[in-house]
This record gives structure tokens, sequence and C-alpha cells, in this order.
């Protein structure tokens, strides 16, 4: 099969609308995840033991099981208990959670590489817990962690074609769509690895920069 340009042009803006919902998808799920990653990291490490362990047992469950199952659980399954959520919505929030879980790890040993000194400094200069986090320890444990985080968020765009099995226009679900219409998958499919290829080369330029800037913090 030969290799048609004017096809090409002609499935290019219905491409590039599937780029701009892979990208949404992504930088929302990261967001979610980061937020959420944090959250984790910090209720694993409260003395409640109930709280600690329960967190600590539903990530371990969330990182266990495959994230397509987790999309089709939020989609799929939470609305017979009446939950329904539009596809994107579900495909963030399964994102977030899945990759929240991972995140949780990078800022666990963010946090545990943090010198004991100065959790005690901070106790000596009478700050109080939230000013010991906010003012001493995150900014010391945040920037390190930059790299690590960047990697998941990386990986998680990779796998963003998994939103095309809860009916999110995303790229991959777009590019089939335009090659079960025509019945032509080489333009398709190539450019989809394209776009994939491009904006992951851009990431991991961006995530050089990141660990030349932020890999090693003087304390």
């Amino acid at each position: 099969m030969e290799w048609d340009w004017a096809f090409v042009r002609e499935i290019m803006p219905t491409l590039l609308e599937g780029v701009k919902i892979t990208i949404l998808a992504t930088i929302l799920g990261s967001a979610l995840a980061a937020a959420l990653g944090l959250a984790i990291a910090l209720l694993r490490r409260s003395e409640n033991r109930i709280v600690s362990r329960t967190v600590g047992f539903l990530a371990e469950f969330i990182r266990g099981t495959p994230l397509l199952v987790q999309l089709y659980f939020i989609f799929y399954v939470l609305p017979d208990f009446g939950l329904l959520l539009p596809p994107l919505t579900a495909g963030v929030i399964g994102l977030g959670l899945h990759y929240g879980t991972y995140a949780a790890e990078v800022y666990r040993a963010g946090i545990d590489n943090v010198p004991r000194g100065q959790w005690e400094a901070a106790k000596a200069c009478n700050l109080n817990g939230r000013q010991t986090w906010m003012h001493i320890i995150l900014p010391q444990a945040i920037p390190p962690m930059i790299p690590a985080l960047a990697n998941y968020f990386i990986a998680m765009f990779k796998e963003t074609p998994l939103l095309s099995a809860i009916t999110v226009l995303e790229l991959m679900n777009q590019a089939k769509s335009v090659a079960n219409t025509y019945y032509r998958y080489v333009e398709p499919m190539t450019l989809v690895g394209a776009f994939f290829l491009v904006i992951s080369l851009f990431s991991v330029v961006l995530l050089r920069w990141l660990e030349r800037r932020y890999g090693k913090v003087e304390r």
C-alpha cells in the first residue's frame, strides 16, 4: 500500500484533536497524581495506625492492579452504584489514582532523605507541624523528586491509549476511528507513533533539564 499524502492532510485535523485530548488527559492526570501522591505519602506517615495502614493497603491495592481494570471499574462499574462520570473525567481520575500511588513512593523517599537534624532544628525554632512541613521539609524534599516524578508522568502519557477503552476520544481512538472508516491503517497508525515519539522526545529533553536543574540539592 502506497503512502497517500492527500489522505494524511485529510485526517490530520482529526488526529490533532486527539493529540489535544491526550495532552489534556496527561496534564490533568499528572496534576491529580502529584496531589494525591503527596496526600498518600503524608497519611502513611500518620501516627494513627488505622489511618496509615488503611491508606497503605489501598495504595498497594491500586498499584498492584492493572490500570485498564481500574479504568473499566471507574467508567463501567461505578454507574451501577449511581456514580456516572464522563469518559475524560473517568480517564483522568483513573490515571491520577494509579500514578498517584507511584508518586507517593517518590515523595516518601524524598521526605525520608531529609536529614533528621532539619526536623530537630524546626522543633528548636518552635515551628508547628504545618510550618515545619511547608517551610523546612517539603522545600528540601521536593526538588530532588522532580526527575523521578517526571519519569512517571512520561509513562502516563504513553499509557493514555488505554483511555480509548472507555470511549475517550484521545489520539489512538481517533486514529482507530479514521482507520476503520477508510480501511486505511498505515497512515493513521504511523502518525500516531510519530506524535507519541516527538512528544516523548520533547519530554525527555525537559526531563534532562530538570535533572540538571534539580537533581542535586545543596544542604
